[in-house]
């Protein structure tokens, strides 16, 4: 790549942030408080997810050290394990990606019918927003990886200094009522239940607030020196840590935890703080920043996977084509963009049918990490990778595989049903892999 096209270490941490804080934080909260039974066991967990997202944070830093490619998340599967599953793993990856970002694009539109009208608009107007969005980014993605980086980082700097002003709500030492429950959403309690089990079933939607950061080592073939992934990586993740943990407080300061519980709109209450009965409207400007901030780091990332899939030859040599001069992977951003368009008519009803993705996500994370034990055994980029890496990396990603191994026990656990789909869609990509790659493979 052109050097003026390579990524720095401020465009990794902030990618890495773009990964990670999405709608979630200001949602998941109150979920977690309604499953893990008391306000010690809600920051205990919120403690130990960030625990175990730093040990994936240097997990994958080692990962990016090791094996710096574009697409590197499809790497990882193909190099250390066979292509079929990085085939398999990551062609749901791409599919789910596609029916997450629809959704998501919706979820904004509603944002902004609130905003502009103070109520729900119709289908036309959300479907229209959404596609808006999509083709806006598309647009930004066109102009190259340096564009599409820059604009993301003025997104995610807007949305760290909003999640800042939330944040400092505590000062204003006010506290304030909520106005509506998920009535449909259960409440647990130790006297019912037990602390594991609680522990388990809250940790789910805490590490999937957490997650995201794997994503960053698609970039590792387009950064200016290798040193840059894993740095961008660990400073990323800790700087989403701290904002976690430092908005969960203000929301039990101000909310309340035994109120929090399965509140629909935490974050606008901490706008309410601030704004009165502006804080609503300002807390829909701000969501949907996040979408935006989402819809163009998903056509940063997804396509570059496309790319590596097609270098391996498990997707068509088109999609390995970049732009002569801005080196834009147009294919994969174009098919990318194309299909999250037509999922926006089938409505938010999809995300439902997506429930299998958080089964088939920590699988991947757990797999994808312990690829580190096997590009060590090759000792697969070596000399990158020396002295811290090669005292504490290991325990940390040890305990990283098998906590997430956990956190795919806790989603069987909790949705049987969702853990069965999302194997039945492993095994059929796998199939479609033997019937129609494997061949090539050996014809090459």
């Amino acid at each position: 790549m052109k050097s003026k096209n390579l990524l720095s270490a401020t465009d990794i941490t902030l990618i890495v942030v773009s990964l990670v804080i999405g709608m979630g934080i200001f949602k998941n909260p109150a979920i977690v408080a309604a499953s893990s039974g008391t306000e010690s066991n809600f920051f205990l967990v919120w403690l130990i997810g960030g625990f175990i997202a730093l040990c994936g944070a240097l997990t994958y830093a080692e990962i990016g050290l090791r094996l710096p490619a574009t697409g590197g998340y499809y790497k990882v599967f193909a190099e250390c394990y066979h292509p079929s599953v990085g085939f398999s793993v990551n062609a749901i990856i791409l599919i789910s990606n596609a029916a997450s970002l629809a959704v998501v694009a919706l979820i904004g539109s509603d944002y902004v019918s609130d905003l502009i009208y103070g109520h729900p608009a119709d289908t036309f107007f959300n479907v229209g927003v959404a596609i808006v969005a999509v083709i806006l980014f598309f647009g930004v993605n066109l102009f190259g990886l340096r564009t599409s980086s820059n604009t993301q980082n003025v997104l995610i700097v807007i949305k760290v200094a909003a999640m800042i002003i939330l944040i400092a709500s505590i000062f204003k030492g006010l506290t304030i009522e909520t106005h509506g429950y998920d009535k449909s959403a259960k409440i647990f309690s130790l006297e019912n239940n037990s602390p594991v089990t609680l522990f388990l079933i809250s940790l789910i939607p805490t590490c999937f607030a957490y997650g995201g950061y794997q994503q960053t080592i698609n970039f590792g073939g387009e950064v200016k020196r290798p040193g840059i992934i894993p740095k961008g990586i660990i400073i990323g993740i800790i700087v989403v840590i701290l904002l976690y943990l430092l908005i969960n407080i203000a929301y039990t300061q101000v909310i309340g935890f035994e109120k929090m519980k399965n509140a629909t709109a935490i974050g606008a209450l901490l706008c309410e703080v601030w704004f009165g009965k502006n804080g609503g409207k300002i807390f829909d400007a701000l969501m949907f920043l996040s979408v935006l901030a989402y819809v163009n780091i998903t056509l940063m990332s997804n396509p570059r996977v496309m790319y590596a899939m097609s270098k391996d030859k498990v997707l068509p040599k088109l999609f390995s084509y970049r732009h002569p001069k801005t080196e834009a992977l147009i294919p994969g951003l174009a098919i990318m963009s194309a299909l999250t368009i037509i999922i926006t008519f089938f409505g938010k009803g999809v995300d439902n049918i997506l429930n299998f993705t958080m089964f088939l996500d920590s699988i991947g994370m757990s797999t994808s990490a312990a690829a580190l034990f096997v590009l060590r055994k090759r000792k697969k980029g070596a000399q990158h990778a020396k002295g811290l890496w090669n005292k504490i990396t290991p325990a940390l990603a040890a305990f990283f595989v098998i906590s997430y191994f956990l956190i795919a026990v806790a989603v069987v656990i909790k949705d049987v049903q969702a853990a069965i789909i999302g194997s039945g869609l492993l095994m059929l990509f796998l199939l479609l892999y033997f019937l129609f790659y494997h061949k090539k493979e050996i014809a090459h």
